[in-house]
């Protein structure tokens, strides 16, 4: 029997603790360094625990210490101040009356959007070395074998952090590319798989390229997948994932782009895993691109399809799960398929639609459905 392996798209819920310590930092207050680090080891070995017992095979350490998936660079890397007017994605405007509900009910998170003022350089590794030994005590203590950590791709930290230094995009993106290299090096050389969150080869169309045609959003996102690729020249693409999504939000989504139109750009990112939605009920049933359009998917490429969804508190049946599984491993066979999530639930510190404990129980039901799904290939 082959067994389908399980893994998630990377953060998950913080703690009250952890969250009032980011925002402590983020906001420039006073905090205990080392009560800091403490709390952020001991929440992170927690979450690793909580993923096992699961039945996540392949874990994260949640994205704990980051205020978000994008905009943690600002702490990390020099050339970020002051904060950036906030665009709501183009569906969301579509309905206003909508929107207004989210901002009354709080739905949209609140933190520092900087933009890029300066010279774009790594301020060490420091921040970075903690989480890794943070994720890799929690592997340890818990039994996990395998472990993989977040990092922003240059095309992402330039949609959530717009450039205001650098004479062009395309020199913004080079110097990001350059700049995010040591970063990606520093966790695949630490033994970890290395997970590039590219949001911005899709949610971007909807949100900062919505003048543009279809095609000529494709040749921009070609642009960030060239950054990419550049940034990871040297690293071998199977120990690197790449994840797409159309924002992590409940939405119309009625202007998200087709998978369809991306799904090349994809295939060029030199990842050896491609981790994208297949659960939420706007692109469910694009499973059908990846069946017609097989001769396209690089024999070296392993699809982690998300099989639950993670804007909404319903916990998938099991067998629900299994069947989307399914799907994928009868075009590429059941050892290039890796049963995820259609994105992370932490997205942002404090904030997610979906209740902690519930986002534990949709990872079990992962689990569960991969069994169902491995007993019957």
């Amino acid at each position: 029997m082959t067994a389908i392996k399980t893994t998630h798209v990377g953060s998950l819920p913080r703690t009250q603790e952890v969250v009032d310590f980011i925002f402590a930092r983020e906001k420039g207050q006073a905090y205990d360094a080392a009560a800091f680090d403490a709390a952020m080891e001991a929440a992170c070995a927690e979450t690793v625990r909580k993923q096992v017992e699961a039945g996540i095979d392949i874990v994260s350490d949640g994205e704990t210490s980051k205020i978000s998936y994008a905009t943690y660079v600002k702490d990390r890397y020099t050339g970020f101040d002051g904060d950036s007017p906030r665009n709501a994605p183009a569906d969301l405007k579509m309905f206003p009356t909508f929107l207004e509900r989210l901002k009354d009910d709080g739905g949209t998170p609140t933190y520092a959007r900087p933009q890029c003022v300066g010279e774009v350089r790594s301020k060490g590794q420091g921040e970075l070395e903690k989480d890794i030994a943070n994720l890799k005590a929690g592997m340890a203590a818990h039994g996990a074998t395998q472990g993989f950590m977040n990092a922003a791709s240059p095309g992402v930290i330039s949609l959530f952090l717009p450039n205001r230094f650098y004479k062009t995009r395309d020199a913004y993106l080079a110097a990001l590319a350059d700049a995010m290299r040591d970063e990606y090096r520093t966790i695949v050389d630490a033994g970890l798989m290395l997970q590039l969150d590219c949001p911005d080869l899709a949610l971007s169309r909807h949100m900062l390229f919505t003048d543009m045609s279809d095609d000529d959003f494709v040749k921009v996102a070609g642009a960030h997948v060239e950054a990419l690729n550049h940034a990871l020249d040297g690293i071998d693409p199977a120990r690197v994932r790449v994840h797409i999504c159309w924002g992590n939000y409940e939405g119309p989504h009625v202007c998200d782009i087709g998978m369809d139109k991306v799904f090349s750009t994809l295939m060029k990112t030199r990842a050896g895993q491609v981790l994208f939605e297949t659960s939420n009920p706007r692109h469910a049933h694009e499973w059908t691109v990846f069946r017609d359009r097989k001769t396209e998917i690089p024999d070296d490429k392993v699809l982690v399809p998300g099989v639950i969804d993670s804007t909404t508190n319903f916990v998938e049946h099991p067998e629900v799960v299994a069947q989307r599984i399914e799907r994928f491993t009868d075009i590429v066979g059941a050892d290039r398929v890796i049963a995820g999530s259609d994105c992370g639930f932490g997205t942002f510190a404090g904030f997610g639609a979906v209740d902690p404990a519930i986002a534990y129980a949709k990872l079990g039901a992962l689990a569960e459905g991969a069994q169902i799904a491995s007993g019957r290939i």
